[in-house]
């Protein structure tokens, strides 16, 4: 490795001003250039490889590789300072920046959380773009994550820029993780309705329509005896699922069951209230004249 002293001699011996200045100097170019491209022909591509192996989405190793290439920078940068003898001016920089840092941390303590909330998003992957999610009150597909927000787009075409923290500190629903999804379904019948005989038509109904899966079969329980219903939960698998696919398929299998229900003459009841009490009125001799005699 090149060494400043040597260099500094031979300037010396051809009459060159500033000889020591210059000899730093150049170690200093030369020896950041040798570690930064060893750094991007070597750490780079196997901390590429290995993001691969972990199954990260390109969009994901790409912010990734970029804060590896800063890495690389710095260490270059350090190895440099070391070998053109900048010792003291390293040791200087590295305190002001040990002081920024922490002044930077106290401001940014948020930006910092999403940040790292953002890494867990990339290692963790609860979600991956294109997945349709749902968390608190709000629900969309993911059209972006970077390392500090993730950008959703709802059903009403609207975009929302969450801070990746949002995402991470609370419970995230993926219905589309899997390759299956399960939709389940409330009829309401009434009391003098046969049971049976609802049952299976709402299950011939989920085994005749072509996305509802035959395997996981499709089910039917009685989960509840209401007020004025009999109320039968019906249990239904589809493939490859995605919110359109889930809506579609629901509101077909419930408009088919429904017209059988009506040829079958089975009732879907609504709720009856009955309201009771009567009315009072005082202070009347007031208002009304008594009739004249």
């Amino acid at each position: 490795m090149m060494q400043v002293q040597p260099l500094a001699d031979l300037l010396e011996g051809f009459g060159v001003p500033a000889a020591g200045s210059i000899a730093s100097a150049v170690v200093f170019l030369v020896v950041f250039v040798l570690v930064y491209a060893l750094g991007k022909a070597i750490v780079i591509p196997i901390v590429d490889r290995s993001l691969k192996s972990r199954d990260l989405d390109s969009h994901a190793r790409r912010p990734l590789k970029k804060l590896v290439s800063i890495g690389v920078i710095f260490v270059a940068i350090s190895v440099a300072f070391g070998m053109a003898d900048y010792g003291n001016f390293l040791q200087s920089l590295a305190t002001i920046a040990a002081a920024a840092t922490l002044a930077i941390g106290f401001a940014m303590q948020d930006v910092i959380k999403n940040f790292v909330a953002g890494v867990f998003i990339y290692t963790d992957k609860p979600f991956r773009i294109g997945d349709w999610i749902e968390w608190d009150d709000h629900s969309g597909v993911v059209e972006d994550i970077s390392l500090r927000v993730s950008r959703v787009r709802t059903f009403d075409n609207e975009l929302l820029t969450v801070p990746n923290s949002n995402l991470t500190d609370g419970v995230i629903k993926n219905p589309v993780a899997k390759d299956q999804l399960r939709l389940k379904f409330m009829f309401g019948i009434g009391y003098d309705d046969d049971i049976d005989k609802a049952t299976e038509i709402i299950l011939e109904e989920a085994r005749d329509h072509p996305e509802i899966m035959d395997d996981p079969e499709p089910s039917v329980r009685l989960v509840e005896l209401g007020d004025s219903s009999v109320g039968l939960q019906s249990r239904i698998w589809i493939e490859d699922p995605n919110r359109a696919d889930f809506i579609k398929t629901r509101a077909e299998y419930v408009k088919t069951v429904k017209e059988r229900f009506d040829a079958e003459d089975i009732n879907i009841p609504y709720p009856n209230r009955t309201i009771g009490g009567g009315l009072e009125m005082t202070g009347l001799d007031s208002v009304v004249e008594p009739a004249d005699d």
